[in-house]
C-alpha cells in the first residue's frame, strides 16, 4: 500500500491489462463516488418528512414546495464554484469541504426550530450536493485508465441512486420505529428529525476516506508537482509510457494562466461548442422529468388511484429498479460506448413518457378531483413509468456524468463541468417547482412536455454528441466535430 493508502495489486474485474493497481483504482473511484451517495440521500430525504414539516411549522403548500426545492438552489451555486475552487486548492480539499457541508446540513435540519432555519440547512446541504456533483466525476475521470473510465465514472450515478434508495428505506424504518414520522423517537426528537440527522454518518465516513486517496495527477502537473504526479500515475497506470503521459498532460495545460470562466470562450469570440454540448446534456437529463418520479412519485400514484401503501411500495420498487439498471449501464458503457446508450435511452424514454401522457390525457376526473385511469390504463401507466426509469437508469443517468467528467479538454474541464452541473441543478429546480402547477393544469400535458424533451434529446445526441469510449483525456478536443479514432492509451 502506498503512502496514500490507496493501491494494491490484487486482480480486479476493472483491470485494464495496461499495468497499475486495478483494484486500487476502483477503491479511489468508489471513495470519490461516496459524494454521490450523500448527493442522492440529501436530495430525497425530505420525502419522508414533508407532512411533518407542514404540521409542525404550519407552512403553506408554497412554503413547503420552496423548502423541498431550496436544496437545488444551493446545488446550482455549489456546482458553479466547485470547479474553480478545485483548480486552486485541489480535488481532495474540495471533497473534504463537501463532507463538512453535508455534516452541517444534517445537524441544522435535524434541530431546526422553524422553517427558515430548515431552508438554510437545505441550502447548505445543496451546496454540498453541487460540489460533489462536480468534483466526483472530474476526479474519477482524471484518475482512471481509459479502458475502464466509463465503468468507474458510472459509479457516481450508482452512488446517487443508492443514496436515494437508502433515504427512502431509512425514512420508512424510522417512521415505523416511532409509530409515525412526527412521533418522538430518541432523545426527545421526532423521527423526521432523525431522518435528516442520519446523513451525518456517511458525511463523516466520506470526509475520513477522502484523506486516504491521492490527489489528481492532472492537478499535480498543473501545480508543477511533477514528482508527486509521477508517483500517483505510476501507482494508477503502471510504469508503461509514464513520461509520455506526463508530457501529454503538460502539453494540454497552461499552468502560467489561472483557470477562469474566460477559458470557456474561444479566441475569436463566443463559447467553445463543446461547452454548449455539455450544458445541453445536463439540461436534457433533467428536462425529461426523471426527478418528478423520485420527488413526487407517492403523490403521483395516489393522484391516479393507488392508495398510500401501494404508492410507497411502487416508489421503493422504482428506486431498486434504478439501481439495477445503473449496474447494467456500468457493464455496458465501455463495450457499447456512451453515445449508443444515450440514443437507446432517449428512444425508450420517448415511448414510455408518450404512453404515460396518453394514459393521463384519457383518464376521467373522479368525485374527489383526482384522476381515474380507465381499464388497462392504470397498469400501462405503471409499466410505462418503470420502463422510463429503466431507460434513464441505463443511459442518461450515468452516461451524462461519465461524459461531463471526460469530454472537456484539460484546460477547461473544471470550469466547463461546473457550468454544466449548475445548468443541471437549475433545470432540476425548474422541473421540481413547476410540476405541481403543471399537474394541476393537466397531468397529461406535463408528461407530453417531458415526452417532447425526450424526443429532442435523441435528435441532439445523434447530431452533436461524439463518442469518447477508449480515448485518453489528452485527446479531448474543444469542438463537436468527429474526433480521431479512439486509442487504447491508458490515461
Amino acid at each position: 500500500m502506498s503512502e496514500h493508502g490507496a493501491f494494491n495489486d490484487e486482480p480486479s474485474v476493472f483491470d485494464d491489462d495496461e499495468g497499475g493497481g486495478g483494484s486500487g483504482v476502483v477503491r479511489i473511484a468508489s471513495v470519490a463516488a461516496l459524494g454521490g451517495l450523500l448527493f442522492g440521500y440529501d436530495s430525497a430525504v425530505i420525502n419522508g418528512a414533508t407532512s411533518s414539516i407542514q404540521e409542525v411549522f404550519g407552512t403553506s403548500e408554497a412554503g413547503l414546495g420552496f423548502a423541498v426545492a431550496s436544496a437545488l438552489l444551493g446545488a446550482a451555486a455549489g456546482a458553479m464554484t466547485a470547479g474553480r475552487i478545485a483548480d486552486r486548492i485541489g480535488r481532495l480539499k474540495v471533497m473534504k469541504i463537501a463532507a463538512v457541508l453535508f455534516f452541517v446540513s444534517a445537524v441544522v435540519t435535524a434541530i431546526t426550530p422553524n422553517l427558515e432555519i430548515l431552508v438554510l440547512g437545505r441550502i447548505i446541504g445543496g451546496l454540498g450536493v453541487g460540489v460533489a456533483s462536480v468534483i466526483a466525476p472530474a476526479y474519477i475521470a482524471e484518475t482512471s485508465p481509459a479502458r475502464i473510465r466509463g465503468r468507474l465514472g458510472s459509479l457516481q450515478q450508482l452512488a446517487i441512486v443508492v443514496g436515494i434508495f437508502l433515504s427512502l428505506v431509512i425514512d420508512w424504518i424510522l417512521a415505523e420505529l416511532a409509530g409515525g414520522a412526527n412521533e418522538e423517537l430518541w432523545l426527545g426528537m421526532a423521527a423526521w428529525r432523525w431522518m435528516f440527522l442520519a446523513m451525518a454518518v456517511p458525511a463523516v465516513v466520506y470526509g475520513v476516506l477522502a484523506t486516504t486517496i491521492p490527489e489528481s495527477p492532472r492537478f499535480l502537473v498543473a501545480q508543477q508537482r511533477i514528482p508527486e504526479a509521477r508517483k500517483v500515475l505510476s501507482a494508477l497506470l503502471g510504469e508503461k509510457n509514464l513520461e509520455i503521459t506526463i508530457n501529454r498532460i503538460q502539453s494540454t495545460l497552461d499552468s502560467a494562466t489561472q483557470p477562469s470562466w474566460s477559458d470557456l470562450k474561444r479566441p475569436g469570440g463566443g463559447v467553445w461548442p463543446i461547452v454548449w454540448v455539455g450544458l445541453l446534456l445536463s439540461i436534457f437529463q433533467q428536462a425529461v422529468g426523471i426527478n418528478v418520479i423520485f420527488y413526487y412519485s407517492n403523490d403521483l400514484w395516489q393522484a391516479v388511484g393507488f392508495d398510500e401503501s401501494a404508492a410507497f411500495g411502487i416508489s421503493v420498487f422504482t428506486a431498486v429498479l434504478n439501481i439495477l439498471t445503473t449496474l447494467v449501464a456500468i457493464a455496458l458503457v465501455d463495450k457499447l460506448g456512451r453515445k449508443p446508450l444515450l440514443m437507446i435511452g432517449s428512444t425508450s424514454m420517448s415511448i414510455a413518457l408518450g404512453a404515460m401522457a396518453i394514459c393521463f390525457v384519457t383518464a376521467d376526473v373522479g368525485p374527489d378531483g383526482g384522476l381515474v385511469l380507465n381499464g388497462i390504463a392504470g397498469p400501462i401507466a405503471l409499466i410505462a413509468a418503470n420502463v422510463f426509469v429503466i431507460g434513464f437508469g441505463m443511459s442518461w443517468g450515468p452516461m451524462v456524468w461519465v461524459l461531463l467528467g471526460e469530454m472537456f479538454p484539460n484546460r477547461i474541464r473544471a470550469a466547463a463541468l461546473s457550468l454544466a452541473a449548475a445548468g443541471q441543478w437549475a433545470m432540476n429546480w425548474v422541473v421540481t417547482v413547476s410540476f405541481p402547477a403543471l399537474a394541476a393544469f393537466s397531468l397529461g400535458f406535463a408528461y407530453g412536455l417531458y415526452t417532447l424533451f425526450a424526443v429532442l434529446s435523441l435528435l441532439f445526441v445523434a447530431r452533436f454528441v461524439r463518442e469518447t469510449k477508449g480515448m485518453d483525456l489528452e485527446s479531448m478536443g474543444g469542438d463537436v466535430t468527429p474526433a480521431r479514432k479512439p486509442t487504447s492509451d491508458a490515461s
